[in-house]
């Protein structure tokens, strides 16, 4: 199936369609008004709105399981109803609402609901206009989304740097209001690209494809599916600590001074993951890719599992070095949580772009959307562990969290593992070449 666009009839950009750009830039940004609203949330409710810890990490584990389960209703409503342009600008309208509101104490609770929901528009909406940005046989089209996921990453890493400097530095509402501008720029940007973007399919009842009968083969592919999606619950569990117990970490557990009495703002340690994604990217696609060209298979399964390890030897580590802090009475080196984050996001790379592909490669024909939903699922129930798991911070040593929080992880390493040796015939059904894909 062939598609028209303006994209693909103009100049390109940078080797690619006009519309890719658009796309990444919109992308950019609303990923810094996303991840800049959540690298100071924790802190704005145990140091502003003086929450407890453990009602807090509920709170942020509630707010970021939703935002993995809104775009499942999202996508829903704008392939059957909306369109993919009115989601993404009602979405992107409702999350710049949203990030305003939370400079307002009584509308805290709100506000996280209206970024939730205005999230699960925008965000399946966007991603999925990429591939009618080309024609049927495009090669680019196969390095589009490695492209798109840098997009992503610029903009979570320039939003702890941004908004997390203003609300350490100025008041917290300045830093909401930040991502909010972010979230209007993306919009703006959105809106001056629309002619480069594909033409809008039809909806309703004239978009319906007869799909083949789910028959035993797609059955037991999609209880592979789903046994996968929940050992994934479980790694999330510790995954997303990351902005949660690891940054009230950063802000007690780490010395952060440097030379000249400047205080490193403890925001910028969450940057230091998309870094490390732009670093550590290229190095893992063209290993996986000479790895191919050898004749070498790398089952995703099996890749899952060593990101999972990794993770897991991560958390272990950095338990080690929060005991020997502990014990001798002072703080770790900022170095420590430096390199932790450089180790972990490596795991990241093994398992999260990677799980994604392989939902969307071993999906059925004809339900390639149930598939990614289910991937959506394993955010939702992964985020509400996690927030169950950082109610134990107040609880116990941190060396022991996150030693414990290592094992969660390993714990999925193993089991991910046993399920590649189980069903070899992943590697027939997933295994079709390095790209990495956007992850959420």
């Amino acid at each position: 199936m062939s598609v028209t666009v303006k994209s693909v009839r103009g100049s390109d950009w940078f080797g690619h369609p006009r519309g890719l750009s658009v796309l990444f830039l919109t992308e950019m940004w609303e990923m810094f008004s996303f991840f800049g609203m959540r690298a100071i949330l924790v802190y704005y409710m145990t140091k502003h709105l003086h929450m407890d810890q453990a009602y807090a990490s509920l709170v942020y584990g509630t707010y970021a399981a939703f935002v993995y389960f809104t775009p499942v209703l999202g996508g829903v409503m704008a392939d059957r109803w909306l369109g993919k342009r009115n989601a993404v600008m009602i979405g992107g309208s409702t999350m710049a609402l949203g990030h305003f509101m939370m400079g307002s104490e009584p509308l805290f609770y709100p506000a996280l609901v209206l970024i939730a929901a205005g999230n699960g528009l925008f965000l399946p909406s966007l991603a999925s206009q990429i591939e009618g940005l080309y024609r049927d046989g495009d090669e680019r089209s196969k390095t589009a989304y490695n492209i798109y996921y840098v997009g992503i990453n610029l903009g979570g890493f320039l939003a702890p740097l941004v908004c997390g400097t203003l609300g350490e530095a100025f008041g917290w509402h300045w830093g909401f209001a930040a991502a909010g501008f972010g979230m209007l720029l993306s919009l703006v940007i959105y809106l001056a690209g629309a002619a480069y973007l594909p033409v809008e399919p039809p909806r309703g009842a004239a978009a319906k494809a007869a799909r083949p009968p789910l028959d035993r083969a797609a059955r037991e592919r999609f209880g592979l599916l789903i046994g996968i999606a929940a050992i994934v619950v479980v790694f999330r569990g510790a995954y997303e600590q990351n902005g949660n117990t690891i940054a009230l970490w950063a802000d007690t557990g780490i010395d952060r001074q440097l030379a000249f009495g400047w205080v490193i703002p403890m925001t910028w340690f969450q940057s230091i993951n998309s870094l490390a994604v732009f670093a550590f990217t290229p190095f893992l696609v063209a290993h996986w890719t000479r790895l191919a060209r050898r004749g070498v298979k790398t089952p995703l399964l099996a890749r899952m599992a060593t990101g999972a390890m990794i993770v897991g030897a991560s958390f272990v580590a950095l338990g080690l070095v929060a005991a020997w802090s502990d014990a001798h009475g002072t703080r770790a080196s900022w170095l420590w949580l430096f390199a932790w984050f450089v180790v972990f996001t490596i795991g990241e790379l093994y398992i999260l772009p990677v799980g994604l592909a392989l939902f969307g490669r071993m999906a059925p024909e004809g339900f390639r959307a149930t598939s990614i939903a289910t991937w959506f699922f394993a955010g939702f129930f992964g985020n509400l562990l996690a927030g169950a798991l950082g109610t134990l911070w107040s609880q116990m040593s941190h060396g022991g969290f996150f030693t414990l929080i290592g094992g969660v992880a390993g714990l999925s390493a193993v089991l991910l593992y046993m399920l590649s040796r189980r069903h070899a015939d992943v590697e027939r059904h997933g295994q079709t070449g390095p790209a990495i894909v956007l992850a959420p």
